[in-house]
């Protein structure tokens, strides 16, 4: 179902721009990109295991509020760390029980390291470990599975200015989840462009497929988008906007267009981003 709706999807990324910060190039050495997040993410149906959308149990909702706070600094030119960590309140209700629960969700740690750079191009790899320290994974409806995660991805970056002001952007990875949950394959397709000199738009798609090695079953919990074994594809669309050579701001809408065993819901984001040069 995933790679019938890809190709479509694909040349309609290919039809709308995208912007600035791409995946696959490295901050030069010194410099950094910051970016604090409030994010509202919803739900009240799920993707079966046929793909379909239903609505959940009992006339059930799910809700995510967090921020997110994602730094990438350069270490060297060639290397660049990144540290992402998440303050969450979720909330899963229906018409049988009301659950909420609060604080610091899974941090992520990596490393990119650029292979090779040529006219227009860079070819990278980054290796990236989720940390599920800061919760209670038996919390009532817990923040994450509490399952270390650990990810291989290759990342290639190509400027497009010999069409338009922008770059595409192309990775696939690799993660290891521990313990019960399924490994992933995850790939990204990414188109980006500036619309003027202070406007620009991202369109990404983001893709999960799962390796079908973990247990196929919904956490019990009630927290609907930390099954063990799912596959979800994401449309990412953002607009943004620099208020000046450091500071910026950008609105994203990232819907879930098909999926299996997960939930089937959209985040709303608005982001404050601050470059350090």
């Amino acid at each position: 179902m995933l790679k019938k709706t890809l190709l479509p999807l694909f040349f309609l990324v290919l039809c709308c721009a995208s912007q600035v910060f791409a995946g696959a190039w490295t901050q030069q050495a010194g410099q950094s990109y910051n970016r604090l997040s409030g994010n509202y993410y919803f739900a009240d149906r799920n993707f079966d295991d046929d793909g379909d959308r239903k609505k959940m149990a009992n006339d059930g909702e799910f809700y995510d509020i967090n921020l997110n706070y994602y730094v990438e600094y350069g270490v060297t030119d060639a290397a660049t760390v990144i540290a992402s960590v998440y303050y969450k309140q979720i909330e899963h209700e229906d018409d049988t029980i009301e659950m909420k629960t609060y604080g610091l969700g899974d941090v992520d740690l990596g490393l990119k390291y650029r292979l090779v750079q040529f006219a227009g191009g860079v070819l990278a790899v980054q290796g990236l470990v989720k940390i599920p320290e800061l919760y209670d994974e038996n919390d009532s409806l817990p923040l994450g599975n509490g399952q270390y995660d650990v990810e291989a991805r290759i990342l290639y970056g190509h400027s497009l200015a010999y069409l338009f002001p922008g770059y595409c952007n192309f990775e696939f990875g690799y993660r290891w989840r521990f313990e019960e949950p399924s490994d992933e394959y995850r790939y990204l397709i990414e188109v980006g462009s500036d619309l003027t000199d202070q406007w620009y738009a991202r369109v990404k798609l983001d893709g999960l497929i799962s390796a079908n090695n973990g247990d196929e079953m919904v956490d019990a919990s009630g927290n609907p988008t930390i099954t063990t074994e799912y596959d979800l594809l994401k449309l990412d669309v953002a607009v943004g906007y620099r208020i000046d050579e450091a500071w910026g701001w950008e609105a994203v809408y990232t819907p879930a267009l098909c999926g299996e065993d997960t939930a089937a819901g959209a985040t709303y984001t608005l982001a404050l981003t601050y470059q350090i040069r």
